[in-house]
């Protein structure tokens, strides 16, 4: 009934206002150490531990790219139940990002259109605040954390011919802070971002991003440190099979998807320019998921999100073959129990 009233008042601001005002009270809150602690007792949730790749997750829900673009949140956002975070887009050089306003909501379709346009503070920047964020953690914390995932992304003014250095460049400052890095190849508010998912651009990224970890210095020890490709819902087949090909060969998992730009999907008259998310997604995206896994086999390692608005959708994307899901809308339309009530619904339907 509190978020209900407090959504309400914040609906009334523009979008990317309101979720400033929320990012700044969040920070506030997680700054208070006691009022974190209840937090996280109000959101206890069961337990649905899983192994990938070498990584412990307490539960398979995890909070997507672009809430906390600068690793602002991560004490709240563990506090509030999530089984790990995705931090990102991180940029190796800050950028404003396109001109505002740039979100928009469609409430009545519970669904965020956006064209931010990889908005953040830079590789540097998030990375030391990774830093002094880890070394605040006791030592048994630490062990048990949430993994930490990075999401990274090409700076606008650089050329697809030179992606490649610039994601490694980005990849070098800020994967030995994370548990795995996510490639985004996949916006659609980068002129041309998307091209990079042709097999020739990906493969010579996740080449140079392989060679990049294997002289990398880890200070988050856990797991393989995976290299994962974030994918666009507006593939075709034969363009995800060309994906998935080079997926399988060269990097460690695949998250499927991103936003969508089929304005069709909102069934509005007038839909605002930029990648449109929550529930019109949901039926594409566990689509491409669902041929992603035909195409990849049932060992490799999926991630599904896009349209998880509550339990009975997180549990569609693991029946249509996701080793773990994400939401980011859900949480802005459902607030912060969010995380909780997915995992309880998916905990009462029998998911281990």
């Amino acid at each position: 009934m509190i978020y209900e009233l407090a959504k309400k008042l914040l609906f009334r601001l523009d979008a990317e206002t309101a979720h400033d005002l929320v990012t700044r009270q969040m920070v506030r809150a997680q700054g208070i150490t006691p009022l974190l602690s209840v937090v996280r007792r109000a959101m206890a949730r069961q337990a649905m531990s899983r192994t990938l790749w070498g990584l412990q997750f307490e539960n398979p829900l995890g909070i997507a790219a672009g809430f906390d673009k600068n690793a602002e949140l991560v004490p709240m956002l563990v506090a509030l139940g999530f089984g790990f975070i995705e931090v990102g887009t991180v940029t190796l050089r800050p950028q404003a990002g396109n001109p505002r306003p740039r979100m928009f909501r469609y409430p009545g379709r519970e669904a965020l259109v956006n064209r931010l346009g990889f908005n953040n503070e830079g590789a540097t920047a998030v990375a030391e605040r990774m830093r002094r964020y880890w070394h605040s953690v006791s030592s048994e914390a630490f062990r048990a954390h949430p993994p930490v995932f990075v999401n990274i992304g090409k700076n606008k003014e650089v050329s697809l011919e030179a992606a490649a250095e610039n994601y490694v460049a980005a990849y070098e400052i800020l994967a030995p802070l994370a548990d795995a890095v996510v490639v985004n190849v996949s916006s659609p508010n980068t002129p041309s971002l998307r091209d990079l998912q042709r097999p020739e651009q990906l493969a010579q990224i996740l080449s140079a991003l392989r060679e990049a970890r294997s002289r990398a210095r880890f200070e988050r020890p856990a797991g393989t440190h995976p290299i994962i490709v974030k994918i666009a819902p507006d593939l075709d087949r034969a363009q995800l099979a060309e994906v998935c090909d080079v997926a399988v060969r060269m990097a460690d998992g695949l998250t499927a998807t991103n936003t969508t730009i089929d304005k069709a999907r909102l069934e509005m008259d007038f839909v605002e320019a930029g990648g449109i998310s929550g529930y019109p997604l949901f039926e594409l995206s566990t689509a491409i998921l669902r041929e992603a896994r035909r195409l990849v086999g049932s060992e490799y390692p999926l991630i599904g999100v896009g349209g998880v608005m509550g339990s009975r959708e997180a549990m569609a994307k693991l029946e249509a073959g996701a080793n773990l899901v994400q939401g980011y809308t859900g949480l802005i339309y459902r607030g912060p129990a969010f995380a909780r009530d997915v995992v309880r619904g998916l905990s009462v339907g029998g998911v281990r």
